[in-house]
């Protein structure tokens, strides 16, 4: 399903890396989101601002933070719609925000305003999960702060959770994950967990995977050339999260060295691209290799024209933003 907007300003993301001489206190810089100084101090360069939970006064919907791990301290965000009645139980999405493993939050205002839109139009609640950030918590820190927060969403499915909008608020039979670019990353790294592990309280109907983080070495993906200037970006960004990582063709960010992708822990996906979108090619190969992998699911592929990266948080008034809701909407409500 394609869509398009007719609006001639955008703003299209075009990450860089910017190496620094070595005469300069600073020594790289992962632009726009994170600067490296040489004596290892970090600066942040975006998705440093917070808004509070509560009310939110244009969609209706309520809001509170919780401590999700007490050792950890890592939280999250609950949203519930405004017009739920007492024991109505509805789908519940469980979202991991993008912003490169490095910046953002589950308190940002962009994924804020993003999420209460969505549980105006879906009537769902959704737990936003404030994982740590590298490259204080290198990966794969994140990737288990991720799962924890799964099995903590699923010790309420007998009704005793700690949580009471959990506890009397959720279908755990109608169980969604979602995110967008690095959140999308730890989308498909739970959802691979769990399908591997055997489990009886979670069952994952589907995922939303939008923009998601993922590559690889190859200079060409499908026949389409990779830019270099984004090549050297994702490679080293990647290796800055990741100390540990063998590379880009670490199986936790390139979809063809998965050992068995058939495996994948969900009934369906939705996966969403856009045409300006950095990442593209290999979002669409991804789509491609789940799909010959003997995975037993169903996955619908949507790509939104003249759009670049996670172009719904930037104006999330748009008209492709608020299509984008619609879809996911649907998806997430699809009986």
């Amino acid at each position: 399903m394609d869509s398009s907007s007719n609006d001639s300003q955008k703003y299209i993301l075009q990450p860089k890396v910017i190496e620094y001489d070595e005469g300069n206190e600073i020594l790289r810089e992962f632009s726009p989101f994170i600067r490296v100084y040489r004596d290892g101090k970090i600066e942040r360069l975006s998705g440093t601002e917070t808004v509070p939970a509560g009310n939110d006064p244009n969609t209706g919907v309520q809001s509170k933070d919780v401590v999700v791990t007490k050792e950890t301290n890592v939280s999250a965000r609950l949203y519930m719609p405004e017009s739920i009645k007492p024991g109505e139980k509805l789908p519940l999405l469980l979202y991991f925000h993008g912003g490169g493993f490095v910046v953002d939050s589950a308190f940002s205002p962009s994924y804020h305003m993003h999420l209460n839109q969505l549980v105006k139009q879906a009537n769902i609640v959704v737990v936003s999960v404030d994982y740590r950030l590298a490259p204080e918590h290198p990966l794969p820190i994140p990737y288990f702060d991720s799962w924890f927060a799964l099995e903590w969403v699923a010790s309420h499915s007998l009704g005793n959770g700690e949580e009471p909008w959990l506890n009397e608020h959720v279908d755990f039979g109608r169980l969604f994950i979602g995110g967008d670019s690095a959140g999308g990353n730890i989308v498909h790294n739970v959802t691979l967990t769990v399908g591997n592990e055997t489990r009886d309280d979670v069952r994952v109907r589907g995922v939303c995977l939008n923009h998601p983080m993922v590559w690889g070495s190859d200079a060409s993906v499908d026949g389409k050339a990779i830019d270099a200037e984004t090549k050297e970006f994702m490679e080293k960004l990647w290796r800055f999260t990741y100390p540990e990582t063998s590379g880009t063709d670490d199986p936790k960010l390139n979809p063809d060295k998965i050992a068995d992708f058939s495996r994948f822990g969900c009934e369906r996906v939705l996966l969403v691209s856009a045409e300006h979108d950095f990442m593209k090619e290999w979002q669409l190969h991804y789509g491609g290799v789940l799909e010959k992998s003997g995975w037993k699911g169903n996955i619908e592929m949507m790509e939104f024209e003249g759009e670049g990266h996670v172009f719904y948080l930037f104006d999330p008034a748009s008209d492709n933003a608020l299509n984008l809701l619609k879809k996911m909407a649907s998806f997430i409500n699809q009986e």
